[in-house]
């Protein structure tokens, strides 16, 4: 019974209308049809392509000071965003570009797109959506696309199906039916009355086994070409790469294995005495890589492993849009070729002074590691959150943690003495600094040409995050520091370290990312302690008033009195000195507020203390100062029994921490400890 529900389940989850539109088959001439009416259909692989990005639409972003259009099908809307790449938006738009310039037949067309970068940079993941989202666009109407099926029954019935049947073998584009002769006065028609972007273009030839067909035909008809096409069914094909139409892959292999036919497609040996001849195309499987990928995209793994052989086979396809079959003419093929692969397979090309016709023929596209932390956040918490992992606790910050000592990993060293790295990180996420306009951040950029090149991979951070969920050191929840010493020790052993150096200033960037973690996590307790938001608002709209006076030798007024007074010093300064402003800088950092405040108010915003991360800190701080006598943190370390009355301040602070800062009950008292350690460290120095 509960078999017989399923299946009326599934029943009424199918869709045959569906099923008929994607299997639909008429005759030429009913092609011709929709081609008049949606000249789509008849598109390049790289038009198709093109369109079936923009099908997801775009969005507008900014960064530094720069429009840029984001790409919304590199979110994967299609697969509910599994492979979601994130970060990449310029290197993106370059390859986009590429695809909008070929689609316009500028000259990219006949290009090898490669795709070059680190390992773990996400240049599979790009192809794989491509791959994926021309398989999902095939199945749409403004995606669709057709091929051609020869008929020829034995009774003279041309749409006798229980004759003989051949369906072209690469899947090619119905039009090439008609003669080249007769294209232009057909195009001529096809295309009256439209825009320059909606004519239709005939491209290429037939394929052998279809020519073989059309020849055949043409003698038995006495060269009645209406009479050929009479044989002919046009059907509507859905690209798959499951099902090898449309989509193809190629990895390398070792040198002793790898065969060209795997490119180009083989002879059929069962099949010689049966037509007699091994270069009669019933004798020959089109099944190569090129041959399937015809209409859509192939994709070469690691192409520069490739051997030189093979990389010759990439010329004509690419130039000429022909491949050489064996025993067989040149074959025209309709595809976008790319390829991918890291910096040393490059630099090989790069040195092979045979390879030059290659290297003319390809367009390089930059792949980079992401250098913004927020990106590079969402990697890990696209794998590691509560819905995925809900039997475990993951403690604030430890993902932010192993995900900022990657970054530190790909970035450059500032040329500017005043700037660390861990500040030329924070500017790359969009904080503010005193002192640093986008313009300086965009010169940071430029400086940093090999930035994202090189550095840990997220596959590594990946790998560490996991080993610290399944060890049996945690209490169902891990910290920062168990998942750094994952980091640490894996450094040991990293395939991809070559040098003890740069193990070195992996491990001395470690313990930056550490001392940054621990300043986080202070803030966190402070402002837990705190917890008072209007109250820092009020302490900085009171400091910005005082400082807009002093700048500009003005009184203030007293809210209370109504009278006007001089500005508070002692207040301006008790917050200054929290973030170690000395009383000689003081009118620099107090211009360069003023400045920033009336820079937000050009561009329309309005000015908040939490925009500017070094005045927000010297506020908390200050606040944290006024309110901790209320609580001594430090009595967690330096007494074995904590009286009732500080316990119950340090639960009020630990439920805040768990309320509103997304700590457990377990890593919310670690970090109390912790962070009491620090304190008691600080009260020992001074």
């Amino acid at each position: 019974m509960a078999g017989n529900n399923i299946i009326s389940l599934i029943s009424d989850l199918q869709n045959t209308a569906q099923f008929k539109n994607l299997h639909w088959e008429g005759s030429f001439e009913d092609y011709l049809a929709i081609v008049r009416d949606n000249p789509k259909v008849a598109r390049s692989a790289f038009e198709r392509i093109y369109d079936m990005i923009l099908t997801y639409g775009t969005e507008s972003i900014e960064d530094n000071k720069q429009q840029l259009a984001r790409y919304k099908f590199f979110d994967d809307p299609f697969g509910n965003g599994s492979d979601a790449v994130f970060g990449l938006e310029r290197p993106l738009l370059r390859m986009v570009s590429v695809f909008k310039s070929a689609a316009r037949r500028y000259g990219t067309e006949r290009r090898v797109l490669l795709l070059h970068g680190p390992v773990g940079c996400a240049k599979s993941t790009i192809v794989r959506l491509l791959k994926r989202g021309l398989e999902t666009y095939s199945n749409t109407d403004d995606g669709a696309l057709y091929t051609i099926a020869w008929s020829v029954g034995n009774d003279g019935n041309p749409h006798n199906r229980a004759g003989d049947e051949l369906v072209c073998p690469m899947h090619e584009e119905p039009l090439h039916l008609i003669p080249m002769d007769w294209r232009p006065e057909v195009l001529q028609e096809l295309n009256a009355g439209r825009a320059p972007e909606e004519r239709v273009f005939i491209e290429g030839e037939l394929c052998p086994s279809c020519r073989q067909m059309y020849r055949e035909l043409n003698a038995r008809h006495n060269g009645d070409w209406t009479q050929v096409i009479n044989h002919v069914r046009v059907r509507r094909i859905v690209l798959s790469e499951k099902d090898r139409i449309g989509i193809g892959t190629f990895q390398p292999k070792d040198e002793k294995n790898q065969d060209s036919t795997e490119l180009t497609g083989d002879i059929n040996y069962r099949k010689i005495a049966e037509y007699g001849s091994d270069s009669d195309p019933r004798a020959f499987n089109f099944d190569g890589e090129f041959n399937v990928a015809n209409r859509g995209l192939v994709e070469f793994i690691e192409v520069l492993k490739l051997d030189v052989a093979f990389l010759y086979d990439l010329l004509g396809a690419s130039q000429e849009h022909k491949i050489k079959p064996k025993k067989f003419p040149q074959t025209d093929i309709d595809e976008v070729i790319i390829g991918h692969t890291n910096a040393p397979e490059y630099k090989k090309l790069q040195n092979n002074e045979f390879m030059e016709a290659l290297r003319d023929r390809t367009v390089k596209i930059d792949i980079p590691y992401i250098t913004r932390l927020e990106d590079e956040l969402k990697i890990y918490e696209k794998d590691f959150n509560a819905e995925k992992i809900p039997q475990m606790h993951i403690a604030p910050h430890t993902i932010k943690t192993a995900a900022m000592w990657a970054i530190l990993t790909r970035l450059e060293e500032p040329k500017k003495a005043q700037l660390t790295l861990m500040q030329k990180l924070k500017l790359y996420n969009g904080q503010s600094l005193p002192g640093f306009t986008e313009d300086n951040v965009l010169e940071l950029r430029r400086e940093g040409k090999r930035e994202g090149m090189e550095g840990i991979s997220p596959r590594y951070i990946q790998d560490k995050i996991s080993n610290a969920l399944v060890s049996d050191r945690h209490e169902g929840c891990i910290n920062p520091f168990m998942v750094m010493k994952e980091l640490e020790g894996g450094l040991a052993h990293h395939s991809l370290i070559s040098s003890d150096e740069v193990r070195k200033r992996y491990r001395e960037l470690l313990a930056l990312a550490r001392e940054e973690y621990e300043n986080i996590v202070k803030n966190d307790v402070q402002r837990a302690i705190s917890a008072d938001e209007e109250s820092i608002a009020k302490l900085c709209a009171n400091y910005i008033d005082n400082v807009k006076a002093y700048t500009q030798k003005e009184k203030v007024k007293n809210k209370y009195t109504g009278e006007d007074e001089e500005p508070d010093e002692r207040l301006m300064r008790a917050i200054e000195e929290k973030i170690e402003i000395p009383e000689s800088r003081k009118d620099d950092f107090r211009s360069e507020i003023m400045n920033y405040i009336g820079a937000l108010a050009v561009e329309g915003k309005k000015f908040y203390y939490k925009t500017n991360e070094r005045l927000q800190k010297a506020l908390e701080l200050k606040l944290f100062e006024d309110q901790k006598d209320t609580i001594k943190l430090t009595s967690l370390v330096s007494t074995a029994v904590v009286d009732d009355k500080t316990q119950e301040k340090i639960d009020v602070v630990k439920s805040r921490l768990i309320r509103h800062y997304g700590y457990c009950d377990v890593c919310a008292t670690d970090v109390l400890h912790f962070v009491a350690s620090i304190f008691a460290r600080g009260d020992v120095k001074s």
